[in-house]
């Protein structure tokens, strides 16, 4: 398993790129091309629950760790993705503390949490390491918590200090759209929500995370105390190359 939590343990920044397109070839070359962690959308993105393991098979020669956004809490989708060999699981809107909790225990196995035990799974090499899995799977599975909603930034202290979230995640459309202010990421509100976010993160040792609409935002994140950091998107990226490309195209052709 690789050590992403490890890092995070060790205050390490580490960069990750999200991965909306469901495909197995994206994500490979997104996982080798020098990220800490990827982030496979079930949530938003193109891929389903059944072109998971494509993607996981993919990235598994590669240096980035797989993380899986889930659509849901309900436990059954933690284990589907632990089960298939993630290294980590992004919940969304987790808005309070008891919701903090049961995401926590949807990746534990019992007693500490409620995962359904399986040994015949792609994350125990089909049942070969089951007992080394269970004892390293609390220790190494990364869970993480996004903040999302102004409920959550008003719990994020009770949230941070639930025993087993790694990560509070900011996603910055959806929390400057529920703030009333979508897009605004300048405005006070905004930012009182980013410092309260890390600092309730730093005090109980957790991470503090954010998406980045672009890398020149990663010196303001970084001050604010976010180090785990995304930007990007395997999708965004093959458009944006697609649309200059076009362009330029396209002014050549005019200029001939």
């Amino acid at each position: 398993m690789k050590d992403l939590r490890a890092r995070l343990r060790n205050r390490e920044t580490v960069l990750g790129c999200f991965l909306n397109l469901g495909s197995p070839l994206t994500a490979e070359v997104v996982g080798l091309a020098g990220f800490d962690w990827v982030l496979i959308d079930l949530e938003h993105g193109a891929g389903r629950e059944g072109d998971l393991l494509g993607q996981l098979q993919a990235l598994e020669h590669t240096p980035a760790a797989p993380v899986v956004r889930v659509e849901s809490h309900e436990r059954q989708r933690a284990h589907r993705v632990l089960d298939l060999g993630a290294c980590g699981v992004m919940f969304p809107r987790v808005n309070t503390a008891a919701e903090a909790a049961a995401v926590v225990a949807a990746m534990r196995y019992p007693l500490e949490g409620v995962r359904g035990v399986a040994q015949m799974i792609r994350a125990t090499q089909f049942g070969a390491d089951f007992a080394a899995y269970q004892r390293q799977a609390a220790e190494s599975l990364v869970c993480i918590a996004q903040i999302e909603t102004p409920v959550a930034v008003e719990n994020v202290e009770a949230i941070a200090a639930v025993d087993g979230v790694d990560v509070l995640f900011i996603g910055p459309s959806d929390l400057s759209m529920s703030m009333g202010i979508f897009g605004q990421l300048d405005h006070p509100d905004f930012l009182a929500a980013l410092r309260r976010t890390a600092e309730a993160a730093a005090r109980q040792e957790r991470t503090a995370g954010v998406l980045l609409r672009e890398p020149g935002e990663m010196g303001k994140y970084r001050e604010l105390g976010y180090r785990f950091l995304a930007c990007g998107s395997d999708g965004g990226l093959l458009a944006g190359a697609a649309r200059n490309l076009a362009q330029t195209l396209r002014t050549r052709t005019a200029q001939a």
